[in-house]
């Protein structure tokens, strides 16, 4: 379905199967009344991609499935199931044939019911009705398993003629090719459903369908009932809400309605690609495709990207908190309903008191309230107008026996009636635990084993506290000693941290001695200028020593000490060996700085662009760096807790470390200058360049204005020149050239070039042919893709890195229009 795209790491547990049993015989692609498919046999398509058999999900011994899984990989992925909500009981009875009755396709067996009978019976049928069934010799009719993945059932008179199909009856996966929609002429839907856990492919609670009204949108429901996620109408080329699902690397997508039917289809860019999409047990719509160098599946996106935007996903009182592993908890006084589903990552079952409230008829009752921090409130409240106050409100919900919790704010009451379903844990932005959103109901025997229980990790605290002081009063005097040196090194090392963060708190004076009065300036643009330093550091073991810093003097910010101290501790945090790591900052009044660790090479541009003719980097170095920023790139996209828009991605915003490995340096600046961002962005030379069509345009941007400014870096590494100076004269293989149109912005012309298949062209001439073509080829696609005029056209920098590590393959791109025009009006 219609995909945001994202890059995440999540398990498999629900889509990986056991092996097929090593006994199993093979046939050929087809089943008819002469020739069933018995026990263990399968048979496989004809360019033996996919393979038709029965198969038992991993932990669930004696019950058995007919089901399609890829036949070209070792793990057993199954892509179909046919009788998920009537297992076998036995294999070898199991008989999967044409029916000479009535030409359905049909498999009879032991079904695996308690109340099921001791002969085999029909547990699954392909069900066509008499009238669509050919009406002479039914009983030839042959079904056979193609390279798509489809089972089909062919008439036996003609064979052309497609009684039935899987992928009109789709379960939980979609393949390329596959379709889900409306039949127009029979009324039916092709809609996807998850597991209902990881080990039973029943139906479950999530599911993907048309809008019945008949418009073109998607939706996900909940329970067959509830839209929790939407794709938003067809435009024509794009679904509106998530446009990037035209963009997918791997295929194209399209939307397509007849008076016959109406219905989405993906169709793969690169047959050799394996990839399929589920909609996952935890509802979510995710997509994995196969890498043969690793010999397993890779998480590529899912939708919605956040697992708790799934309406339900942790079932009745269940609370989802998306920093959590699992993301479904349940709160104090509750316990999982079912210990069992919820390790097979099954939590619609929810949550059960480990108490009974205690409520008379009368409304007397003991019971209490437990307040829950940072949570979002349930649905389905229903308000007390009466109530006046908290109290009120308490009391109004304690009188009540089906109360089950309630919230007062702004002098509004609402209470919960029986099962609430959809809390989520929030977090506030300065980490501190905010006020009470949700007052639970317990019973007092529930409120007593908690005060118990926290008394109890008092006590523990309490013991090993006596003890400690037990055993310091036996102590030696000189280890007393020992103890109040080290006291006091910590109470001065507290005056140089910042406490709860690992960044050094340093004084103006520090700085400026650090960098004799800010006289050597390393750079600089419209955040402030950056200089060089040397700090004293502690080694461990006490001994002195230096080491180099860059010291950032931020200019005209007008953020409180608090607020900035808040902002760059979360930036302290940030760290991944593609980033400049931040080691400290100075907040003296006006005066803030920060303090990142040095970089002895550089930046890119000096790196690339230096004026030395006698030095030009590799090929393998600029890939090298390439890949290095696109994955620093990923990492604060879709690693952190809150996705960060670089804003401003250009060769000196990115360093090279002692062994020329790239670092992205500036990141977090948008969040530490706040409104003043945009005036110091667009004040720093040449940033321009880099900057994406919607932000000069003045509309709002997201992660993919940083996809579209490392498209431009792209093309400055491959070409080893400014996109700002054109391409008047750029050689060739050491020969310079007169190019055509000396007035064209030189990405517009590599562009081009790259569509013309022409990429040793856009290649830096002093490199003299020594590249490598497929790495040319798939980096000069991918700058195309990155600096499209859309942003909905871009790729995401998870499948940048993907792309360029060889993983998926990269189609043609279009020339984008626009640039040139943009460029003509900055």
């Amino acid at each position: 379905m219609p995909p945001i795209i994202i890059i995440a790491t999540l398990a498999l547990l629900a889509l990986s199967y056991a092996p097929a049993p090593a006994a199993a015989a093979t046939t050929a692609d087809a089943v008819s009344a002469r020739r069933p498919l018995r026990g263990n046999d399968t048979i496989v398509s004809a360019q033996g991609k996919f393979v038709l058999g029965l198969f038992s999900p991993a932990g669930s011994s004696g019950r058995f499935y007919l089901g399609i899984w890829y036949g070209n990989i070792p793990v057993q992925t199954v892509i179909w199931v046919g009788n998920r909500a009537s297992p076998l009981s036995d294999v070898a009875s199991a008989e999967l044939r044409v029916s000479a009755h009535d030409g359905n396709l049909e498999l009879v067996g032991l079904a695996a019911s308690p109340s099921s009978s001791s002969t085999p019976s029909v547990v699954w049928s392909s069900n066509m009705s008499s009238t669509s069934l050919p009406s002479s010799s039914p009983g030839s009719n042959t079904a056979v398993i193609r390279d798509t993945g489809n089972l089909v059932l062919l008439d036996g008179g003609n064979s052309s003629n497609v009684l039935w199909q899987s992928f009109d009856h789709p379960t939980d996966t979609q393949v390329p090719e596959a379709w889900l929609g409306e039949n127009k002429l029979t009324g039916e839907y092709q809609t996807v459903t998850s597991w209902r856990n990881a080990q039973d492919p029943a139906p479950g609670m999530f599911s993907d369908t048309v809008d019945p009204n008949g418009s073109s949108e998607f939706f996900f429901l909940w329970n067959r009932s509830r839209t929790y996620w939407r794709s938003g109408v067809w435009t024509g080329r794009v679904f509106a809400g998530v446009p990037e699902a035209t963009n997918n690397v791997l295929f194209n997508q399209t939307y397509v309605e007849t008076p016959a039917y109406r219905r989405v289809t993906d169709v793969l860019y690169d047959n050799a690609t394996i990839t399929r999409t589920v909609l996952d047990l935890t509802g979510q719509m995710k997509q994995y495709v196969w890498v043969p160098a690793s010999q397993s599946w890779q998480f590529f996106w899912a939708a919605p990207t956040v697992q708790c935007d799934v309406y339900a996903v942790c079932g009745a009182f269940g609370v989802c908190d998306q920093r959590s592993q699992p993301s479904c908890q349940c709160p104090p006084g509750f316990a999982p309903a079912s210990e069992r589903d919820w390790t097979l990552s099954d939590w619609s079952g929810g949550c059960r008191r480990s108490s009974p409230l205690a409520c008379a008829r009368n409304g007397s009752t003991t019971d209490g309230f437990l307040p829950l921090n940072d949570v979002k409130l349930p649905d389905d409240s229903v308000a007390v107008s009466a109530a006046q106050s908290e109290a009120e409100c308490e009391s109004a919900c304690l009188k009540n026996c089906s109360c089950q919790a309630y919230t007062f704010s702004g002098g509004g009451c609402a209470v919960w009636h029986g099962e609430f379903r959809n809390l989520q844990q929030l977090y506030s932005d300065s980490g501190a635990s905010g006020s009470p959103g949700l007052y639970l109901r317990l019973s007092e025997s529930g409120l007593r084993d908690l005060r118990n229980a926290e008394k109890g990790k008092k006590g523990d605290r309490t013991l090993w506290l006596a003890l400690g002081i037990a055993l310091a009063g036996v102590a030696a005097l000189g280890a007393s000693s020992f103890l109040a040196w080290r006291i006091l090194l910590a109470r001065r090392s507290m005056s140089s941290n910042e406490k709860g963060s690992s960044l050094a708190v340093y004084s103006y004076g520090d700085l400026r001695a650090a960098t004799k009065n800010f006289s050597q300036r390393l750079g600089g643009g419209g955040f402030g200028s950056v200089y060089r330093g040397v700090l004293k550091q502690k080694g461990k073991k006490g001994d002195s020593a230096t080491i180099q810093v860059a010291v950032k003097k931020l200019e005209s910010l007008r953020q409180g000490d608090k607020q900035f101290r808040t902002e760059v501790s979360t930036l302290g945090q940030i760290q991944h060996v593609n980033l400049v790591r931040l080691l400290g900052f100075c907040s003296a009044g006006d005066d803030k700085m920060l303090v990142y660790e040095y970089m002895p090479n550089g930046s890119l541009d000096g790196y690339l662009f230096g004026g030395d003719s006698g030095s030009c980097p590799s090929w393998r170095d600029r890939y090298g760096i390439m890949l290095g920023v696109a994955r620093g790139l990923v990492y604060l996209h879709d690693g952190c807790h809150e996705c960060i828009i670089h804003c401003d991605i250009k060769p000196e915003n990115i360093l090279l470390d002692e062994g020329m490995s790239p670092r992205i340096a500036d990141f977090g600046m948008a969040k530490l200058v706040g409104r003043d961002f945009s005036r110091a962005l667009t004040t720093m030379r040449g940033t321009i360049g880099y900057l994406a069509p919607e932000w000069i345009s003045g509309q709002p941007i997201s992660a993919k204005a940083d996809v579209y400014s490392f498209g431009m870096v792209l093309f400055e590494i491959i070409s080893g020149q400014r996109n700002s100076e054109g391409h008047g004269r750029h050689g060739n293989g050491g020969d310079e050239v007169e190019a055509a149109g000396c007035s064209a912005f030189f990405p517009v012309w590599a562009a081009g070039k790259v569509v013309e298949g022409d990429v040793g062209a856009v290649a830096d001439a002093r490199l003299r042919g020594e590249v490598k073509a497929d790495e040319l080829e798939r980096a000069c696609r991918v700058a195309c893709w990155c600096i499209q005029d859309q942003e909905a056209h871009r790729p995401t920098m998870a499948q940048v890195v993907q792309a360029l590590e060889g993983v998926v393959r990269v189609h043609a791109p279009p020339v984008p229009r626009r640039l040139q025009h943009l460029v003509s009006l900055t």
